[in-house]
């Protein structure tokens, strides 16, 4: 019987490089980048017997196509794991990465496991057309095929319509409610990109990025380093024709990519012989209303700092998914304690990318790494989901 709750630690974390749509990893099937760094893990805790690795649980907001439904079990095998390891996967859209990561620390704080792999993978370049079964048999006219890249598909005609409203133009509600201008939301994608760009130089990334072998793909690939102010508000807006400030330079593009953290108890510890980056301390999950989607973290990340005893205060690494500039500084209206300058200081989705089951993994890798480098603070990670949610976890070290 289990008569207390375990701390639970990370120990390592890796990612792929993330790729644009249709660029150097669009020729790279999801099970096989999240086989890699599920491969690059282990690889990296030699101390470790693969056998004795309790779960494998990958984020996925596709699952249409080449994942098999269940990319995590597809991951253990191509990565040459033993075979009882299993593997599960969760969907939770933009943060599915991230509640791999949450329940694998359920599971380690409760004693149903030692030692467990979560992540996340998405390609939304080889994400697939679908073709929903016709109501009778032999239809005689033409059947629509949806894409499953991104957003809504075959959506329920049950659905209160502004629920159903598109994440771009859900950003675009945001800044009407906040009055962000289209001047605050290119220079903080300016921001992003400069930041993206400085910690690549400085070799910031080094210790989590794993590049795929036979892929010339060494850093983050829609990181544009020579953007401008006037390259940005030359970009016409996207969703809104008219008075529209949401454009493709100051929202996050579509990517490809793969993140994983080991994640174990102190037994854990033990058997991988390694020094923590960062303990688990507490999450949170919250919902929204479906068209203001973007500002889900902030509920989100308020519990989960109450949760940890801790306050806006205490931040000292805060890694918030970038969707769209104005999603992000619409949280950050709603977080006047927040010290913005702790965000994103390595850049953020709208240079680095967002695959979306891969995200939510990214940032808490990221926000491990970066504790670990500082030797001490509290870190956070935090998404935003389409359809009204939110995720937030806290680590510290």
């Amino acid at each position: 019987m289990n008569d207390r709750i375990r701390d639970v630690y990370i120990v390592d974390a890796v990612r792929t490089p993330v790729g644009k749509y249709g660029g150097a990893l669009a020729a790279v099937r999801p099970d096989d980048l999240a086989a890699h760094v599920v491969r690059a893990l282990v690889q990296r805790a030699p101390g470790l017997d693969p056998a004795r690795i309790d779960d494998v649980v990958l984020g996925n907001a596709n699952g249409a196509g080449e994942e098999n439904r269940n990319v995590a079990r597809m991951a253990v095998l191509l990565a040459g794991l033993p075979v009882t390891v299993p593997g599960a996967t969760v969907n939770r859209l933009c943060a599915s990465g991230l509640e791999a990561v949450v329940q694998a620390y359920r599971a380690i704080a409760l004693g149903d496991a030692s030692v467990v792999i979560a992540g996340g993978v998405e390609s939304m370049s080889r994400a697939p057309w679908v073709l929903p079964k016709p109501e009778r048999a032999f239809p005689a006219g033409d059947q629509r095929m949806y894409s499953t890249t991104l957003g809504w598909r075959m959506t329920n005609p049950a659905m209160e319509p502004r629920w159903t409203t598109s994440l771009g133009e859900g950003a675009e509600l945001i800044a009407d409610r906040h009055g962000i201008t289209r001047e605050q939301q290119d220079a903080f994608a300016l921001a992003s990109h400069e930041k993206a760009a400085r910690a690549w130089k400085e070799g910031a990334y080094d210790a989590e990025v794993v590049p795929l072998p036979g892929v010339g793909l060494p850093r983050d690939e829609t990181i544009r380093d020579a953007t401008s102010p006037e390259a940005l508000a030359r970009l016409k807006p996207v969703f809104r024709t008219e008075g529209g400030t949401v454009t493709a330079g100051n929202s996050s593009p579509l990517n490809d990519g793969a993140a994983a953290l080991l994640l174990v108890d102190e037994e854990g510890l033990r058997l991988t012989g390694r020094e923590p980056l960062a303990r688990v301390r507490a999450s949170a999950v919250t919902g929204i209303e479906p068209d203001l989607f973007g500002l889900g973290p902030v509920e989100a990340v308020r519990r989960a700092l109450a949760k940890a005893g801790r306050g806006f205060g205490d931040v000292t690494h805060f890694e918030l998914n970038e969707a769209f500039a104005a999603q992000a500084l619409g949280c950050f209206a709603e977080w006047p304690e927040l010290d913005p300058g702790v965000v994103n200081a390595r850049g953020g989705a709208i240079a680095i990318g967002h695959p979306l089951g891969c995200s939510g993994a990214r940032l808490a890798g990221s926000v491990a790494h970066q504790l670990a480098a500082a030797g001490s603070g509290t870190g956070l990670a935090a998404l935003c989901i389409g359809v009204g949610q939110g995720q937030a976890l806290v680590l510290e070290r």
